[in-house]
């Protein structure tokens, strides 16, 4: 595999010329955000119980241009434009915002970032919550920007994180313009505070951590508890014999549900669910006094008394258990280059996911079940909860092109309206790994 291929330089051409041309000045004072979409695929649905996850990028993301206000009477404004939303976003950065919403958790929503929070939003409230989260932390910003975001065409609403690669793109070039120097780990915090205290989802850190600590081709590993990472990379070679491992690309494959389509409970609920089987659980081990996480629950604990819980709660902490045996063994295949047996790991995932986290919809379901019986394919799983969006897969580099043309076709046959609404050529879509958020 080559080098990262996205943003091309013609892409950040086009960004630069747009930018100068709204701000009124060169494009030489324009920077862009790089936040690229990320894949995990292995565990899913653990990160906010303080569960070990698996995320790697995509060589597809958000693109933001901007330059700082300057010295102007608008030197404290932030004008936005999109590539995907109508209007115009203005605010100042020296107005002290509060969060704008609380989601109860009886309320619908998905794992990227709530279909219905969404609609209840403008789109400028990620730039907004960024502000909020910087703020929140003690940080002073003198400076807003002028601004161009843009997402990967056909790319939103699909499972892929946009929604925490847009508030990453925010932060970092907020902290580019007011000359703020924030590692990685404050990053996540400060985008966790966008989601989690600024919009009210109650999701964890693997989205931010992913799009922030990734690196090119490499398996990006994280305790949700204690916060620790690690990069793990693929073997240069097999064996003594210098046989090299197998090359993969990155298939998406899109469902054409764009709005969620589940009558299950939604992703608060299911958060819920598991903090209730974590108290039962430390309960019946006489640790009534610890946080109600399943991180917290040893697995031998697990063993004894999962009898005790409810059919619900017990699919809950199944799924969360056997997940984190999944991580584990995944990390250990991907570090010795046996992609087949990381991808049936994957596949395995994609079942617990439906089986026991209870998430996914017919077409989704559908879609995962094309994917692992097609050509070269060594594994897939739904990219985020199922409800819509698309299913993610890893397949062998040379197989790639058939793999792809199988999953049109035979979705096609299943679900010839959905398959309808999407153009032909984006149906399925071969990608790359991708590098970490960053400032050009």
């Amino acid at each position: 595999m080559g080098k990262v291929s996205w943003p091309s330089n013609a892409e950040l051409d086009e960004m630069k010329k747009l930018v100068a041309e709204i701000a009124g000045r060169c494009t030489e004072d324009v920077r862009v955000v790089v936040s690229p979409y990320r894949i995990c695929p292995l565990g899913a649905h653990v990160d906010h119980q303080g569960g070990t996850v698996s995320a790697m990028t995509i060589n597809k993301g958000i693109l933001l241009g901007f330059v700082p206000s300057g010295d102007s009477q608008l030197f404290v404004q932030v004008i936005l434009h999109s590539g995907q939303f109508k209007g115009e976003v203005r605010f100042s950065v020296d107005k002290i915002l509060h969060p704008i919403h609380i989601v109860k958790a009886s309320d619908n929503i998905n794992e990227s970032g709530a279909s219905k929070l969404q609609q209840e939003c403008t789109w400028g409230n990620y730039a907004k919550g960024a502000l909020y989260a910087l703020q929140s932390r003690g940080n002073v910003l003198t400076q807003g920007i002028i601004g161009f975001v843009s997402g990967s065409e056909d790319l939103d609403s699909s499972g892929l994180s946009s929604s925490a690669a847009v508030g990453v793109a925010y932060l970092l070039a907020f902290e580019s313009a007011n000359n703020l120097d924030a590692s990685p780990t404050e990053n996540i915090e400060y985008d966790r505070l966008i989601e989690n205290e600024y919009l009210g989802l109650k999701n964890g850190i693997l989205d931010q951590s992913a799009i922030l600590l990734s690196s090119y081709g490499c398996l990006t590993c994280m305790n949700c508890k204690t916060k620790e990472h690690k990069l793990v990379r693929l073997p240069e070679f097999q064996n003594l014999e210098t046989e090299k491992p197998k090359a993969y690309r990155i298939l998406l494959a899109f469902s054409g549900l764009k709005q969620a389509l589940t009558s299950n409970p939604g992703y608060n609920r299911r958060v819920a669910e598991c903090q209730e089987a974590a108290r039962l659980l430390l309960h019946a081990t006489g640790n009534e006094a610890i946080e109600p996480l399943l991180s917290n629950v040893e697995p031998a604990a697990y063993e004894t008394h999962k009898s005790k819980l409810e059919p619900t709660l017990a699919r809950r902490a199944e799924h969360y258990f056997s997940e984190n045996v999944r991580v584990a063994k995944g990390l250990d295949a991907w570090a010795s280059g046996k992609l087949e047996d990381f991808g049936k790991l994957i596949s395995a995932s994609g079942l617990s996911s439906i089986q026991n986290y209870e998430c996914g919809c017919e077409p989704l379901i559908q879609l995962y079940e094309i994917l692992v019986r097609a050509p070269g394919v060594y594994g897939a799983r739904f990219s985020g909860a199922g409800f819509r969006g698309c299913c993610i897969a890893f397949v062998d580099a040379d197989s790639a092109n058939e793999a792809a043309s199988f999953v049109r076709n035979e979705y096609q046959k299943l679900q010839p309206k959905l398959a309808s609404q999407i153009k032909s050529k984006k149906a399925v879509l071969i990608c790359d790994p991708g590098d970490c958020a960053h400032v050009i």
